[in-house]
């Protein structure tokens, strides 16, 4: 009985857990780039009490054997990397990445960081740089009489200035991609790092080799589907219940036990 009770608990746990997971999900609705995750479950050891295939006599084996579960748990949380929908916002240094890729950010300690958030800005010197402060990479600076700036599909920064009647190419942008996108590890700010798991980034031109096209003045909305989400919640709170449900049926056929002795 006591058993019981410790299996319903794992299933309260991992529920409580993937509520988390929703309320970040909804939470980040409106956030640029952001990319919903998604609570991946696994079955704990189970206690063998007959195993499968065993003798059961001399010329005789087992069909099936006896085994008790002892519960789950939560073994990951995946960032489901699909498209989000892009919004035509106006800005001109708004930018957002239709198909695969990251931009790059130069960190203050020097390492490169990764993000589809395309909400960048200038700095006091010029530079391009995230909401943060980030600059972008590679580096492309904004001369101070620019009139007008226009990103292509393929990454070209050009600007047009005063008496100069033709565009002026200041900067070509590159995508980052990754083997495993869903390896990168969220830092929060709309960042990601390289791991082990995603692989070293590939950096490509806009629209070669499989990497994604840039979209000037426009962004990539959330990801995030509010139905599937309030779905997800319905069946995590059904879910959360019937283990609730579950101890206190054990905890009734305890007490049950302990009135009848």
């Amino acid at each position: 009985m006591m058993q019981s009770m410790w299996i319903s608990k794992t299933g309260l746990e991992a529920q409580q857990t993937r509520m988390s997971v929703i309320s970040n999900n909804l939470a980040n609705v409106n956030t640029t780039g952001f990319k919903q995750d998604k609570a991946a479950f696994e079955d704990l050891l189970y206690q063998t009490i007959r195993q499968p295939g065993a003798q059961s006599t001399s010329d005789s084996t087992l069909p099936s054997g006896l085994m008790i579960g002892t519960g789950v748990r939560v073994v990951a949380t995946e960032k489901q990397h699909t498209q989000g929908s892009i919004v035509q916002t106006g800005n001109a240094l708004d930018m957002a990445v239709k198909g695969k890729g990251f931009f790059q950010v130069l960190m203050v300690n020097g390492d490169l960081n990764y993000t589809r958030d395309g909400t960048f800005q200038i700095n006091e010197d010029g530079e391009v740089v995230t909401s943060s402060g980030y600059p972008l990479e590679p580096s492309i600076t904004v001369p101070p009489d620019t009139l007008s700036i226009t990103i292509g599909t393929d990454g070209t920064v050009s600007i047009t200035q005063p008496n100069t009647p033709t565009p002026t190419i200041i900067g070509n942008m590159e995508l980052a991609d990754f083997v495993n996108p869903t390896g990168l590890q969220p830092l929060g700010e709309n960042l990601y790092q390289e791991t082990g798991a995603s692989g070293p980034p590939v950096v490509g031109v806009p629209g070669l080799d499989g990497v994604g096209t840039i979209i000037g003045g426009a962004l990539e909305q959330s990801n995030v589907n509010v139905v599937t989400e309030l779905i997800n919640m319905i069946e995590t709170q059904r879910a959360y219940e019937m283990n609730s449900k579950a101890i206190s049926t054990a905890d009734e056929m305890l007490q049950y036990i302990t009135q009848t002795i």
